[in-house]
C-alpha cells in the first residue's frame, strides 16, 4: 500500500522557501492549519459585526478615486463581482502554469494569516485547487503592482466564483465544467472577498518564486561550465583557492570559490602554480602557456559571487513578502480595529526581480564570453575553430550556434532596464506611484529562460571539446556525470547536422535539474 505524502502545512508559521519547493516543484499537498484556520473565523466574523455601524473602504464605499461613494447594503456583494469581473481585462499570452500555481500558494499563504476578514470557504477552495492541479487562466499584461497585482488576482478570483478558464490536466477549459466534473461549489462572496482575493502582491511573489528556483539552478549550472572550462585549458587553481578569496570579505564570492574547489577536487588537469611556476626554474624568456587566464576564467568567483548574493537576497525578501499581509484594509480582530494603508505596494519584489535579471543577464553574459573563448582558437590555442570535430572549412562545428548565444544574450542585456523606476500615474491619478511588481517578475523570467539557451550551448561545445581532448578519464567526477547526461541526449558529431531540436532538449534537461 502506497504511503500517503505529507501535506505542507498552511498558516502555522512561516512557509519558507522549501516548502514552497516541495509544493511547486514535488507536487506536495497543502494542508490548511486549524490554528491558522480559526484566525480566519475570528477575523471573519469580527468584520461582519464592525461593519454594521461604520464605514469600510471596499466593503460599504467604492474602490480607489470612487472610494467616495457610499455602496448600500443591498449592494455590497454585487460590488465585490463588479470589482471582480470588471478587473478581469489580462492580455498577452496566458503566464506558465507553474507560475500560475505559486501564485495561488502565495495567496492562500498571505490569506491564511487572518487579517483579511475573508470567508473561510475562500481558502478552504484556494487548497483544493491547489492540491487538484486546478490552475486560473491568468495573462501576462495588466498588473501595475499596487494596489497589488489587481488584474491578475483578479482572473484568480473569478476562478474561485466559478466562472473564466482554467488550466486542467493539460487543457484549458471553462471553469464551471471543471467545478462540476470535480464537484466542486463555486465561492459566494460574504463581505469583502473580491477585494481580499485580488488586493496583494501574491502574483509578482509567485512568479518571483518561479525565478528563484531556476536562478539557483543557473547559478549552479554556470558554475559546473566555469569548472570544466578550467579543466579543458589546464588553468592553474589558485584563482579559486581558499587563501585568495578569503581576503575578501563577500559570502557568494567566497561560496563560488568553495563550489569550484569542491567540483575540481579529483581533477586530473588543474595545475598547482607552485609546481610548473615557483618550485621548477623557469628559464624562457616568452612563454607558451598562460601565466594567467583570461578574466571569464579567472574571475569566476568576483563575477558569480554577486549573482550568489543577489540570488540570496531576493529569497529573503520575496519570502517574507508571501508570509507578509499584503491587502488593504487590515483587519485586526485582536486590536478590534480595521487599519487603511498601502501594504499591497509591491516594491519589494519589484526591486529584487529587477536586481535579479540584472544579476542572470551579468551570469549569461560570462557563459557568452566564456563560448567565444572556447570557438576562438586564436584565443584558447587549444581547440580547432569552432570545436569542429568535423573537416575543417567544409564542416562548420558550433558556428552557427554561436550566432543563436550572441543573439540572446544581447536580448538579455536589453531586458534588463529596470522596471521598478518605471512608475506610470493611473487611476484617476489615485496610484500615482506603483511599482510595476508583476512586470519586472515577468520579464526576469523571460531573462532566466534565455539564459537556459545560452548555457545549453555552451555545456554543447564544452562537451565535444572533451571529446576533442579525449579528456573523460582526466576530468573531474562530478564533470564527467555531466558529459555523461549531456551525451545521453547530444551525442557527439562531425558532420552538419540540424541542431535546433537537440539544442531544446538541452534546455529541457537543464530546467528539469531547477
Amino acid at each position: 500500500m502506497q504511503e500517503s505524502i505529507e501535506a505542507i502545512k498552511i498558516g502555522a508559521g512561516i512557509l519558507n522557501y522549501n516548502d514552497c519547493y516541495e509544493v511547486l516543484v514535488n507536487d506536495r499537498p497543502v494542508e490548511l492549519d486549524s490554528a491558522g484556520l480559526a484566525k480566519v473565523y475570528e477575523s471573519y466574523y469580527f468584520l461582519k459585526e464592525f461593519i454594521k455601524d461604520k464605514l469600510i473602504y471596499g466593503i460599504n464605499t467604492g474602490f480607489g478615486p470612487m472610494a467616495q461613494y457610499r455602496i448600500s447594503a443591498n449592494d455590497q456583494k454585487q460590488l465585490q463581482y463588479n470589482l471582480i469581473r470588471s478587473h478581469c481585462s489580462g492580455s498577452g499570452s496566458p503566464i506558465a502554469v507553474i507560475n500560475v500555481k505559486a501564485l495561488m500558494l502565495a495567496r492562500l499563504n498571505t490569506l491564511m494569516r487572518g487579517y483579511s476578514g475573508i470567508h473561510p470557504d475562500a481558502v478552504h477552495l484556494l487548497a483544493e485547487l491547489i492540491n487538484r492541479d486546478i490552475c486560473p487562466v491568468i495573462y501576462e499584461h495588466g498588473g501595475l503592482g499596487a494596489s497589488g497585482d489587481l488584474v491578475q488576482l483578479a482572473h484568480l478570483a473569478l476562478t474561485l466564483i466559478g466562472e473564466g478558464e482554467v488550466h486542467y490536466k493539460g487543457e484549458i477549459l471553462p471553469t464551471a465544467d471543471v467545478f462540476a466534473a470535480e464537484k466542486l461549489k463555486p465561492l459566494e462572496v460574504h463581505i469583502r472577498e473580491g477585494l481580499s482575493l485580488m488586493n496583494g502582491t501574491s502574483a509578482m511573489c509567485g512568479i518571483g518564486l518561479i525565478n528563484l528556483i531556476h536562478a539557483k539552478n543557473l547559478l549552479k549550472l554556470a558554475t559546473a561550465s566555469s569548472c570544466m572550462i578550467v579543466e579543458l585549458v589546464e588553468s592553474y587553481d589558485d584563482h579559486f583557492s581558499t587563501e585568495l578569496n578569503s581576503v575578501k570579505f563577500h559570502p557568494g564570492q567566497n561560496k563560488i570559490a568553495a563550489d569550484m574547489r569542491l567540483f575540481l577536487a579529483d581533477s586530473h588537469l588543474v595545475k598547482k602554480r607552485e609546481k610548473h611556476l615557483y618550485d621548477a626554474p623557469v628559464i624562457e624568456n616568452i612563454l607558451k602557456e598562460k601565466v594567467q587566464e583570461y578574466y571569464s576564467i579567472r574571475c569566476v568567483p568576483q563575477i558569480l559571487g554577486p549573482v550568489s548574493d543577489t540570488i540570496a537576497y531576493a529569497e529573503q525578501v520575496i519570502v517574507n513578502e508571501i508570509n507578509s499581509v499584503s491587502d488593504n484594509p487590515i483587519i485586526d480582530y485582536a486590536n478590534k480595529n480595521v487599519f487603511h494603508g498601502g501594504n499591497f505596494h509591491g516594491d519589494y519584489a519589484a526591486l529584487e526581480m529587477d536586481k535579479l535579471k540584472i544579476a542572470i543577464t551579468k551570469l549569461s553574459m560570462l557563459c557568452e564570453r566564456q563560448l567565444n573563448f572556447m570557438l576562438n582558437d586564436k584565443l584558447n590555442g587549444k581547440f580547432p575553430p569552432f570545436v569542429n570535430l568535423g573537416t575543417l572549412g567544409l564542416n562548420l562545428g558550433m558556428q552557427g550556434v554561436q550566432f543563436t548565444a550572441t543573439s540572446t544574450t544581447a536580448e538579455n542585456q536589453t531586458l534588463s532596464f529596470p522596471m521598478y523606476v518605471h512608475s506610470i500615474p493611473s487611476n484617476n491619478d489615485n496610484q500615482d506611484i506603483v511599482s510595476m511588481g508583476a512586470n519586472a517578475a515577468l520579464i526576469a523570467q523571460k531573462v532566466i529562460l534565455n539564459t537556459y539557451e545560452v548555457i545549453a550551448i555552451e555545456l554543447l561545445t564544452i562537451v565535444q571539446a572533451i571529446d576533442y581532448l579525449q579528456a573523460q578519464d582526466k576530468i573531474s567526477k562530478k564533470a564527467l556525470a555531466y558529459y555523461r547526461q549531456l551525451r545521453a541526449i547530444a551525442p557527439m558529431f562531425e558532420l552538419d547536422t540540424i541542431r535546433y531540436k537537440t539544442q531544446l532538449n538541452i534546455v529541457n534537461h537543464l530546467k528539469k535539474l531547477a
